[in-house]
């Protein structure tokens, strides 16, 4: 039981903050000027700081006091991250309070519209021993039909995603190792994927963000582990999810001149929206291409463009996602909430929520025109003496089978 100081402060709220902002407890204590062992008993729930040393400590975090008072939503199911180096653990604990706020986001803006309903394949698998490379092709099949996306190249992916009912965040992060991380929300019932920016790589992109659709699908109900095997497989499993998925075999394998060169794989590139080097590794898991032939492609492709970048990258733009964005211009647009005040209907900073939807920067300042995109509740609560709208609907464009 915390002692005297403010009512109903929220403990985990301060280590949500430490981590999202990545402070340790000395350097936030030295700026609210509190010692280090107040910090400690605030985090433990021991003491509450006051009402003077709680607006200091939300004014340097960036969020507002009556944040700290607002208890957390029920944790998101542990993400499965790409790397699992100890040495990421600060940066892995960030990005898991970033997605926790997008489910803050999304739950305060699902009081006023109705997001799709969540269309995704259904696996109930326990143990990533038991799901052969049959399994994740046939998933990644069921989720293309699912999609009514055809068996050709899909024109823009996170469309896709984000019309299947999953919230999708992208924005940089600052942690080039960590492409993205993903997880499944009680509180929205729906799930998240969070796509870093921090490499501007279309195609890359695209690949992380069906590598995370894999772990949706595949992993749902798996225990996470720190087991590096046992976390290498399940990557394995995504990584030949998104390669299914991207490429389907029974179009993508007649398009292929074999034996391909360099060349060749670059026309498949531009014409799938895939890179190279997914190209190679898709070639193999179709038995295309033999061990050794994956193995030669790879180095003749490492000695002639490097390892890390590919001709054509700057083709292709990453694809922005849009549900969240275009679902706060909604609501300004119908009047349900006036602009100014939803970072504070959030509780959250106007560049953290501006981050979190893909908004412009200063867009709380001086909104931009977006396109609408969501559907409005039949019943809403006006906000800040606004009055509700009708149950007007937004048309939600189709994806193209193109």
């Amino acid at each position: 039981m915390s002692k005297g100081g403010v009512q109903g402060f929220q403990k985990d709220r301060l280590s949500q903050i430490l981590a999202a902002r990545r402070l340790t407890q000395v350097q936030l204590a030295s700026m609210v000027d509190v010692s280090p062992a107040t910090i400690s008993k605030w985090r433990a729930g021991t003491q509450a700081p006051e009402r003077d040393a709680l607006e200091r400590l939300a004014g340097v975090v960036n969020v507002t006091p009556e944040w700290f008072t607002r208890a957390p939503g029920a944790k998101l199911s542990l993400p499965l991250f790409r790397s699992n180096a100890s040495a990421h653990v600060a940066a892995r604990a960030m990005l898991e309070a970033r997605l926790e706020w997008a489910q803050d986001v999304t739950a305060a803006l699902m009081e006023y519209v109705d997001y799709p309903d969540v269309n995704l394949p259904s696996r109930d698998y326990t143990d990533p021993e038991e799901i052969t490379n049959e399994d994740i092709e046939k998933a990644a099949c069921e989720c293309r039909d699912l999609w009514r996306l055809g068996r050709s190249a899909i024109q823009d992916l996170a469309l896709a995603v984000e019309g299947a009912g999953v919230i999708v965040v992208r924005e940089e992060t600052g942690i080039a190792q960590i492409e993205g991380l993903s997880a499944w929300s009680a509180v929205l019932g729906r799930p998240l994927i969070l796509l870093s920016t921090d490499k501007n790589n279309g195609y890359r992109s695209r690949f992380d963000l069906a590598h995370e659709v894999g772990h949706l699908v595949l992993h749902r109900h798996i225990q996470r582990t720190t087991d590096n095997a046992r976390h290498k497989l399940m990557e394995a499993q995504a990584h030949r999810f998104a390669g299914a998925f991207l490429l389907p075999a029974e179009t993508f394998a007649i398009e292929v001149r074999m034996p391909p060169t360099l060349d060749d794989l670059l026309l498949l590139k531009r014409r799938w929206g895939v890179s190279a080097a997914a190209i190679i590794m898709r070639l193999k898991a179709l038995e295309l291409l033999d061990e050794d032939g994956a193995s030669i492609l790879h180095k003749r492709r490492s000695a002639r463009w490097g390892g890390k970048s590919e001709p054509g990258d700057e083709d292709r733009r990453p694809e922005q996602p849009r549900l969240l964005r275009r679902t706060i211009d909604l609501l300004v647009e119908e009047k349900v909430m006036p602009l100014e005040a939803i970072p504070r209907h959030i509780g959250l900073a106007a560049c953290d929520v501006e981050a979190l939807a893909g908004l412009p920067e200063g867009y709380f300042q001086g909104k931009t025109n977006v396109v609408e995109f969501a559907r409005l509740k039949a019943t809403q609560k006006p906000v800040d003496d606004q009055p509700a709208q009708g149950n007007k609907v937004v048309p939600f464009r189709p994806v193209s089978k193109s």
